[in-house]
């Protein structure tokens, strides 16, 4: 159903407020759009501390070195790559963040409460969420701004996944603490390979390949029937998207995608509002769902990543560029050139 497009806050609170009704979710917030796909520990169920910390940007470890960006072509006199591309994508609500090469943040989009103004510093992550966006520092500490439900908890992490009204990370020794929602903020006792939050619940993946989600009620149903096990975990607006073992996708609550998820084999997938995006294991990127926008129709090429977001998503290009697709009615598909 075509959703009616208003202005700041207000349009965010009808959406969740029509969700609350078609759902029956017992929460009325709006969606997060992207909650990145973190990357798992390895295959074997160890802790791989070096993959978990790009976890967040959608930068999948099974994605194979010739899938990478390729900053070579473009290396500096000194050698080094320049500052300007991109390692990694996060698309939220209607801003995006990307992390550089120099481990700087970029964001653009809306920035009504200061969503796209990152901090200055290095980090090694970036997550977009709804008003909120959040980045792991090189230290290992944390660091939010725009919109903060609540400051980030002290300590040293290794992932961090922004949602709508809350966000999750994984500690280095493999816990997760999540912060915002009052009913979102209590993650289950145990260790995980990874996290992402979602709208108002969050789902971690955990060392055996089964999944654990908290949260709104329903969406942490349909997600917990699963007795599959996964290699990545993906939170969206009201979906959760899951790589299998043998790079298939599975998804839940997907009857808000109208269709299911499309076959073959894939390194990575990104659940959004009412559409998702995947890596396929070829580099390109396919869509599908609720195209409105066209956010559902990817551009060609070769991609390292994808992000999906509200009405909107974007990809990492190969080559370090970043292309967006689907709605842009505050720049949040128009990112900055390298």
């Amino acid at each position: 159903m075509p959703i009616t497009r208003l202005a700041g806050p207000l349009r965010k609170g009808i959406f969740g407020a029509a969700l609350l009704v078609a759902t029956g979710l017992a929460c009325g917030r709006t969606p997060i759009g992207d909650a990145p796909s973190p990357t798992p520990r390895g295959s074997a169920g160890h802790f791989d501390a070096s993959n978990l910390v790009r976890a967040d940007a959608d930068a999948p470890a099974n994605v194979p070195p010739d899938l990478q960006p390729d900053l070579h072509s473009a290396l500096r006199p000194d050698g080094k790559p320049p500052a300007a591309a991109f390692v990694s994508i996060s698309a939220g609500y209607s801003s995006a963040c990307g992390l550089r090469t120099d481990g700087t943040i970029a964001c653009w989009g809306e920035n009504a409460h200061g969503e796209a103004t990152p901090p200055a510093g290095t980090f090694t992550s970036v997550s977009a969420g709804a008003s909120l966006a959040c980045g792991l520092r090189t230290d290992g500490t944390l660091a939010c701004w725009g919109l903060n439900v609540s400051p980030p908890p002290a300590g040293n992490y290794a992932a961090v996944s922004t949602g709508d009204g809350l966000a999750c990370a994984l500690r280095t020794d493999g816990t997760v603490a999540c912060w915002g929602d009052h009913f979102s903020n209590l993650a289950p006792a145990g260790t995980f390979a990874s996290v992402s939050a979602g709208d108002g619940f969050a789902c971690g993946l955990r060392n055996d390949g089964t999944i654990d989600c908290w949260g709104t009620a329903e969406v942490v149903y349909f997600a917990m029937s699963s007795a599959s096990t996964f290699t990545s975990i993906s939170a969206g607006a009201i979906l959760v998207c899951g790589l299998r073992p043998d790079s298939t996708i599975a998804c839940w609550n997907d009857y808000f995608l109208g269709e299911a998820p499309p076959t073959g084999t894939f390194a990575s997938v990104s659940a959004g509002d009412d559409f998702a995006c995947a890596l396929r294991s070829d580099s390109t990127v396919t869509c599908w769902g609720n195209n409105n926008y066209g956010r559902a129709k990817p551009p060609a090429g070769t991609f390292a990543s994808v992000s999906s977001g509200y009405l909107f998503a974007c990809g990492l290009r190969t080559d370090g560029t970043i292309a967006c697709w689907g709605d842009n009615e505050f720049g949040e598909a128009t990112p900055p050139a390298p």
